[in-house]
């Protein structure tokens, strides 16, 4: 009886310390992290996605304003009013010659958005399609914000596992139901700065 016992014990804590190790395994995974598109030891650190004041990049609220740190992969909206803070996980661009930083602004809202890969992507991937319509195949999700630069979006995306990461073309995507948010946040002339 004794050994029955003690064997389904020792069953039990390896079973147990198993579990444990099996849950802990992706909070592992994220805290040193291999990133194939820089080619170093990437630390994700949740420390970064913390809330921030707008005065430090903004001299003014009007339209509202919208902050994107490429290096937390954080997008951070204001309203013009001061009454609303928002804070997103983002993508990314995938790498340092597909991010572009500086001062843009939101030219145009579209729910539904069709997409067309732009003439560099399609000279990366031949194969890509040439257009996609509205709908559950299309990488700009369901609602996208235009900026003054031509081809950048904030967009949603169908693919969640693409928040977090290196992930897109230049642009930066929202899960669909943080970018439906933030496109009734905005408005055409919200200012947005890429950091």
């Amino acid at each position: 009886m004794a050994d029955h016992v003690s064997g389904k014990m020792s069953r039990r804590l390896f079973l147990g310390t198993a579990a444990a190790g099996v849950l802990a395994a992706p909070a592992l995974a994220q805290t040193a992290a291999k990133d194939p598109n820089v080619g170093r030891s990437v630390r994700h650190n949740i420390s970064s996605f913390r809330a921030l004041q707008w005065r430090p990049y903004f001299s003014n609220l009007k339209n509202g304003a919208i902050l994107v740190d490429t290096t937390s992969r954080a997008l951070h909206f204001w309203s013009e009013d001061e009454t609303i803070y928002k804070l997103y996980p983002t993508s990314v661009p995938i790498s340092e010659d597909l991010t572009r930083r500086g001062r843009t602004r939101i030219v145009r809202k579209v729910v539904g958005p069709s997409w067309a890969p732009t003439p560099a992507m399609k000279k990366r991937n031949p194969e890509w399609p040439d257009f996609i319509p509205p709908g559950p195949d299309n990488p700009l999700g369901t609602h996208a914000l235009y900026l003054s630069w031509r081809y950048y979006r904030i967009h949603g995306t169908q693919d969640t596992r693409k928040i977090g990461r290196r992930s897109s073309n230049g642009c930066i995507g929202l899960y669909n139901e943080h970018i439906a948010e933030l496109f009734d946040l905005t408005k055409v002339g919200t200012q947005v700065l890429l950091i």
